[in-house]
């Protein structure tokens, strides 16, 4: 008797290659992080593999797409630190995550599909200001290290807010500047001594110490339309700034130039009460009379020269008074006091010169909650919300908006299904705990 031949069945070529391609690509995908916590029914899926359930200690990776149900939520931890809340009805996608310590080219990318997320971003976001940006169908939202909330909004965010007993709150820009434009690196260190990097948008606030490298100049641009113009090497402080548009005769404008060149033209504070505006430096105080002036200041002394209005230099020490008329100018050093022909900064850029447009600066518009579009909450930091038309820069304290149309704006006052957000932040001591008070009507905030 023959015994039968047994054939076993091969694999087909093209299945093979489908099983090595998503073996590879298992392979390649970087380790993005963890589940820190979760709550309700979620999920985490890598392109091709089957969804895996959030949970504590979950691995996540380059590529995962989270979602989570309604009632669902979990806060995950990346490499670099980033922390996020991942809201109900989410999903979010990691389309890009590459980090290495020390590294040049980290870089993060996520895809905000739907739903919102409150976040702390970590090293990514503060070694560049273009390594991190979250996308969503409506806008892009530029990360420059930040702790921030985002909502992708359609009714469901206006419904939010109509349960919220509580008044909304102004929704007032707290910067006294931002920065117009910037060639090369330029930092502000706090009152408390925090530095942090600044970018095209970026907000200077009361006590800021600005900073520009060698070969960096820049424009800032104040809430009352004064603008100043540094140089390279400069360290200028804004010492004290009030503005309220109702009534600048009211405002406080005082500023230090501890080194450096600044060319500066005073706003409505100035054409209000030109007592409240004054320029300190190290050799002497600078009172103006609506005013375009150049100061430069080195180890030698300062220079001032007018190019619009007046000012009154009143040397350190002293009493005596020197009145300058538009083209004239005046050296205060440790050798005495002489007249000056010219600015010694003429190189650089006036500011009366550079467009600025101060009402997509600072300005608000109504903007309902119930709109549909994005919405974004600054907590600290800077945001940049880019569309097909417009950029809107948002900074501590700033809610901004951005429409289905391409439009962005600041509204009136903080929605309220964000400013009252019941879900935990990503920094919560007891996410839990959070999770339980929020369900009774008490903010994950009050208990962090």
């Amino acid at each position: 008797m023959i015994a039968p031949v047994i054939r076993t069945k091969q694999p087909r070529p093209f299945m093979l290659g489908i099983c090595l391609l998503l073996m590879a690509t298992a392979a390649v995908a970087q380790n993005a992080g963890e589940v820190e916590f979760s709550r309700g029914v979620g999920f985490a899926q890598s392109p091709g593999q089957i969804p895996r359930t959030l949970g504590k200690g979950l691995p996540l990776r380059e590529g995962d797409r989270l979602t989570t149900s309604d009632g669902g939520s979990a806060i995950i931890k990346l490499e670099d630190g980033t922390r996020m809340t991942v809201r109900p009805n989410s999903e979010i996608v990691l389309q890009q995550y590459k980090f290495a310590e020390n590294a040049t080219d980290n870089s993060m990318v996520m895809q905000l599909l739907r739903g919102g997320m409150r976040a702390v971003t970590g090293l990514i976001a503060k070694s560049s200001p273009n390594a991190a940006r979250i996308q969503t169908n409506t806008a892009t939202i530029g990360i420059r290290g930040t702790d921030f909330d985002a909502r992708v909004c359609a009714k469901d965010c206006g419904t939010e807010s109509s349960k919220v007993a509580d008044q909304a709150r102004p929704n007032s820009v707290q910067a006294s500047a931002k920065v117009v434009s910037a060639q090369g690196q330029l930092e502000a260190v706090d009152g408390g001594g925090t530095r942090r990097r600044l970018v095209d948008g970026g907000s200077v606030y009361p006590g800021d110490l600005v900073e520009t490298a060698a070969g960096t100049k820049a424009v800032l641009a104040f809430r009352d339309d004064s603008r100043v113009t540094l140089g390279s090497a400069t360290r200028f402080r804004v010492d004290n700034f009030v503005y309220d548009d109702k009534n600048p005769g009211e405002g406080r404008f005082l500023v230090s130039l501890l080194r450096g060149s600044v060319r500066a033209l005073t706003g409505l504070i100035g054409k209000s009460n030109t007592r409240n505006v004054g320029f300190a430096t190290a050799t002497a105080t600078i009172g103006i009379r609506g005013t375009g002036v150049d100061m430069d200041c080195n180890d030698g002394g300062c220079s001032f020269y007018t190019w619009l209005g007046s000012i009154v230099v009143t040397p350190n020490g002293g009493t005596a008074l020197e009145a300058l008329l538009s083209g004239q100018g005046l050296f205060v050093g440790q050798g005495g006091i002489r007249p000056l022909t010219g600015s010694t900064i003429e190189n650089l850029q006036r500011p009366d010169g550079v467009n600025v447009d101060v009402k997509q600066l600072f300005s608000n518009n109504a903007i309902a909650d119930d709109q549909e579009g994005l919405f974004v909450f600054v907590r600290d930091g800077h945001i940049e919300i880019a569309t097909s038309r417009e950029i809107l820069h948002l900074g501590k304290g700033e809610a901004g908006f951005a429409g289905d149309n391409g439009g962005t704006a600041r509204p009136n006052l903080i929605p309220k299904f964000l400013d009252f957000d019941k879900l935990p932040l990503p920094t919560s001591r007891n996410p839990m705990l959070a999770s339980l008070l929020g369900d009774s009507g008490i903010r994950s905030n009050q208990c962090n």
